[in-house]
């Protein structure tokens, strides 16, 4: 059976122990206080199970987009930077208590769009958590300077040809096993 629930990553409303594998895409990255967060996968992982991540990395497609939004609406001086869930030395010493087993494998994927980079941009604009907030507080002449860096960020990443948009990504797998 497969239960999703929203909570609080940095407290998670479970026993020690209480599932067999605890899955993470994309998403433990952006809790403010990464170490509570690591604490907490560990702890109700069972002993012998399986803790998966996917995490972006700085470089990867995903990474820089994050820093260009940065630019333009710095997160707060007290939140861990999500990328750095992508630095293997990062994340073996923030899963260094409690696992037995660490594996880690950088990988690929692809983002794909039926339409053109500007399209995309604008997408996201309207559509996207962190680009949408970082743009409803910037002015006029700022929100037309970052609508033209987005998109020109999306055409210089594009791989297509045919007027589409695909995007090669770079995330990291991450496979521990709890202690």
């Amino acid at each position: 059976m497969i239960q999703f629930d929203e909570g609080d990553a940095e407290d998670l409303p479970y026993a020690d122990g209480a599932f067999d594998t605890v899955v993470s895409m994309f998403g433990a990255m952006f809790a403010a206080r990464p170490e509570l967060v690591a604490a907490e996968l560990v702890r109700v992982c069972r002993p012998g199970s399986r803790i998966v991540m996917t995490n972006r990395t700085p470089d990867s497609f995903v990474g820089r987009l994050a820093a260009l939004v940065d630019r333009y609406a710095p997160p707060p001086p007290m939140i861990a930077p999500t990328v750095l869930w992508g630095v293997e030395d990062t994340v073996r010493e923030r899963l260094r208590e409690g696992v037995a087993e660490l594996r880690i494998e950088r990988r690929r994927h692809s983002i794909a769009f039926p339409f053109g980079p500007a399209d995309v941009a604008e997408l996201y604009i309207r559509n996207l958590g962190a680009i949408q907030r970082a743009y409803a507080a910037l002015d006029a002449a700022q929100k037309a300077e970052f609508r033209r860096d987005l998109t020109r960020f999306w055409d210089d990443s594009n791989c297509a040809d045919d007027g589409t948009t695909r995007i090669d990504s770079e995330y990291l797998e991450v496979v521990a096993i709890r202690a």
